[in-house]
């Protein structure tokens, strides 16, 4: 166990590695000039120009601009954000990750909430009227896009109604609509999965002796079929939270949410190479570290799952 984490962790530098090296040369060809993005409309010359190119390090071949960001990361100075001069990236990124995480966090205990048990609950009672009225809303919660969602859901909630804030993360009525739209294609994806796990197990031959043996049906489905139904599950939770980033950067958009996502679509269109850098080097971290928990997670719950 403890010489795979070694090698999983060994891999994930590697990893880090090259999609801090890829990112940099993706922001570094970008067209346009990050001077002029930096100070917008205001009248400068050319001079002036050159002066914040100087000051920056935009003149610098591009080797000298990577290590100069690479050497500092290694002693934690993500430096200070272009966009918001003076203000340090850990400060900026740290403020936008709490704001993601409480989203992503309520979104989560939403859909595993109620997904879940539908799931089960949908397998149990298959080809029943509650296993396709579940199936068609998960259908439809993963073919429309959320974007479209919660421009309708604004449209109605925000704009006619006038019962929710249309933007912003300034009282806890502004959490409603980003956690329910994120929540219902969290929900669509898991009550699917759930389901086919959850007939898959109780088609198995164990199954089938517990029944046999005169067991109720809650108490095969409690103690024999859940826990084995878990396993893709937890895989699906690993991987949505290991990709926060691609769920929210549409919603926080939409919404106008101060998290990490609006963040780094800021950074993008800014060109800020030094914030963009040190989210995605933060998320792909973030992946590292949920694929090698989901997979020590399999030994928790299926102890037939061994990690080497």
């Amino acid at each position: 166990m403890t010489s795979y984490i070694i090698k999983r962790l060994l891999q994930g530098v590697l990893v880090l590695f090259l999609v801090s090296l890829l990112t940099f040369f993706v922001m570094y060809f970008m067209p346009g000039d990050p001077a002029r993005n930096m100070v917008g409309q205001g009248r400068v010359t050319e001079v002036q120009l050159e002066a914040i190119r100087e000051k920056w390090g935009l003149n610098d071949p591009w080797y000298e601009r990577y290590w100069n960001w690479f050497s500092n990361v290694l002693t934690g100075n993500f430096g200070t954000s272009m966009m918001r001069p003076g203000m340090a990236i850990t400060e900026m990124i740290g403020d936008a990750a709490i704001m993601t995480l409480r989203l992503n966090a309520l979104s989560f205990i939403v859909s595993l909430t109620i997904a879940v048990p539908v799931g089960i609950i949908a397998a149990v009672k298959r080809y029943s009227v509650f296993d396709y009225s579940a199936m068609l809303g998960s259908t439809l919660g993963v073919a429309i896009p959320n974007y479209w969602i919660g421009l309708m859901a604004i449209l109605v909630f925000s704009v006619n109604l006038g019962w929710l804030p249309l933007y912003g993360a300034d009282s806890w009525k502004s959490y409603i609509l980003p956690v329910a739209i994120l929540a219902i294609e969290e929900m669509a994806a898991l009550a699917r999965l759930t389901r086919a796990a959850t007939v898959e197990v109780l088609g198995q031959e164990y199954v089938t002796t517990a029944r046999a043996k005169g067991l109720s049906q809650r108490v095969v489905v409690v103690r024999h079929v859940v826990r084995n139904a878990l396993l893709p599950v937890i895989t699906l939770l690993g991987y949505r939270a290991a990709f926060i980033l691609s769920g929210t950067i549409v919603i926080e958009t939409v919404f106008s949410w101060p998290g990490l996502g609006r963040l780094f679509y800021q950074a993008i269109i800014s060109q800020d190479m030094q914030v963009a850098q040190a989210i995605v080097l933060m998320l792909t971290a973030l992946v590292v570290v949920m694929n090698i928990l989901t997979d020590l997670s399999y030994a928790f719950i299926d102890p037939r799952v061994r990690v080497h």
